[in-house]
């Protein structure tokens, strides 16, 4: 908890201005002040009545009904335990895990086990494991960050300075001419706006079974998938001295995408205002108007000419290409549903991926959401040719799904909910942010980067984190 919402929450507990402010000299939130003790409140100036006080007021915070409801959720739902699974070592693996603990090396056992991953059937001397281990340590201990380095504006300036050298444009996605994706910066900025909608929203589909390795049911999956109106396979035309429509399936077209005239007779049966009125006549379909208007058959025009034959919402096409790699078919799609794709047969639900991050939360969740982020946003910068930590990139993925909803980068997200005024005020809209803070007394305790810049002082990172004592060899106690 930020130290003003910690000084919010004692005042609201009626606890004086002055005494709030001088327990947030040592203390940052309610738990520490409560687990401190009498004892150790005295020692800040407070008298004892006060801090018993102060104890007693914070223990006795009424729960809330959401508190209610959770507690008797936990009293019902039995505890988890948590299982930490141990990562399994190759032989390759426990020689370098024997030598690294033998020789006091600190590291951690993923890094090992891609080590002997790469190593692995190498026929190799005592001497070059041993080189291996330490060059892998040094390396890894080049690449730790040093304490009280500022982590966020490091990200920052990692990936904003790559960013003014990314170009604005839409591209062919993995040789599908017939999609087009947005890279570079307009996607960038697509991700860490936190978008619900991508510009340009699009699937790739892997397949499982059969499906994977044969064309033809690639294709029954694909046409399964890809939204189909009445006018992507049939023509219709107006019979005025009739009072009809006059349907014309086009056969190829309705065969590449696995429609019959049947299934366009059911679909039409279930739109109300043509429902008695379909039939069929050769291989045409008439829709008779019950009313001799040119406006009611106009309307009953507007009403069959978009209706859905077959498909999933939201999938305008879905094209099907041979994965280079593995040699199995995918579904590239334009369009994005993720939900009802992965209820279909013969897709692949463990490797299907959509660029809409916001989808991925509500489907698969915030940690499947941080992911995304990390990929979409790792492999803007890549196909771009700029090299970025991905550190930086968890960084800001962190920050944007770390209280379980995907928030963006910006006044209505992370930088607008920032506990200092002038932080706030240095981002965006800044005599709105002065005046409201102005208005109703809030206090900026200068704990950020910002803030101090603003203000003319040391920031309280790096060196200007530490404080340094000197006491002369003669006044030791």
């Amino acid at each position: 908890m930020a130290k003003k919402d910690t000084l919010n929450a004692l005042l609201k507990r009626e606890i004086d201005e002055s005494t709030a402010e001088t327990l947030l000299t040592k203390y940052s939130t309610l738990s520490g002040i409560s687990n401190a003790g009498v004892d150790e409140l005295m020692g800040l100036g407070i008298s004892e009545e006060e801090a018993s006080s102060v104890i007693a007021k914070i223990g006795k915070r009424a729960p809330s009904p959401r508190s209610e409801k959770t507690k008797k959720a936990e009293e019902i739902a039995e505890p988890m335990e948590l299982v930490n699974v141990p990562l399994e070592l190759s032989e390759e693996g426990k020689k370098l895990k024997e030598i690294a603990d033998r020789r006091n090396i600190r590291m951690p056992v993923k890094v090992i086990v891609d080590i002997a991953k790469r190593i692995k059937g190498a026929e190799l001397d005592d001497s070059i494991y041993e080189k291996l281990i330490t060059v892998a340590a040094r390396m890894y201990d080049d690449h730790r960050m040093d304490p009280n380095e500022s982590a966020g504006i490091m990200a920052a300036q990692s990936i904003g300075e790559p960013g003014t050298q990314m170009t604005m444009r839409t591209f062919h996605y993995a040789g599908v001419a017939e999609i087009n994706v947005t890279l570079g910066l307009p996607r960038l900025i697509e991700i860490v706006d936190a978008r619900r909608i991508p510009s340009t929203p699009m699937m790739t589909v892997r397949l499982t079974g059969m499906a994977a390795e044969d064309e033809k049911i690639a294709r029954i999956v694909s046409s399964d998938i890809e939204m189909t109106n009445l006018l992507d396979v049939a023509s219709i035309e107006t019979d005025i001295t009739n009072m009809r429509l006059v349907i014309r399936p086009d056969v190829h077209k309705a065969e590449k995408r696995g429609v019959t005239t049947e299934e366009i007779v059911e679909r039409l049966n279930k739109v109300k205002a043509v429902r008695g009125h379909v039939e069929t006549r050769d291989n045409d379909i008439t829709v008779v108007s019950e009313e001799s208007s040119y406006k009611n058959l106009q309307k009953i025009y507007d009403s069959v000419k978009d209706i859905k034959i077959k498909g999933i919402d939201g999938i305008k096409r879905a094209v099907i290409r041979k994965d280079d790699k593995t040699g199995k078919w995918v579904i590239y799609t334009e369009g994005s549903n993720l939900k009802e794709v992965l209820k279909k047969d013969g897709v692949d639900r463990t490797k299907t991926m959509t660029n809409s991050i916001q989808e991925v939360a509500e489907v698969l969740g915030i940690e499947a959401a941080r992911n995304s982020i990390i990929r979409e946003a790792y492999n803007t910068l890549t196909e771009q040719g700029l090299s970025v930590d991905i550190r930086h990139i968890m960084l800001v993925a962190d920050l944007m799904t770390n209280d379980g909803q995907v928030k963006a980068i910006g006044r209505h997200g992370i930088s607008g909910r920032k506990s200092s005024v002038l932080a706030r005020a240095a981002f965006e809209i800044t005599a709105a942010h002065l005046l409201h803070a102005a208005m109703i007394g809030e206090v900026d305790h200068l704990d950020g980067v910002a803030e101090n810049i603003i203000v003319g002082q040391p920031v309280t990172l790096g060196t200007g984190a530490v404080n340094l004592i000197y006491t002369p060899r003669g006044n030791k106690k």
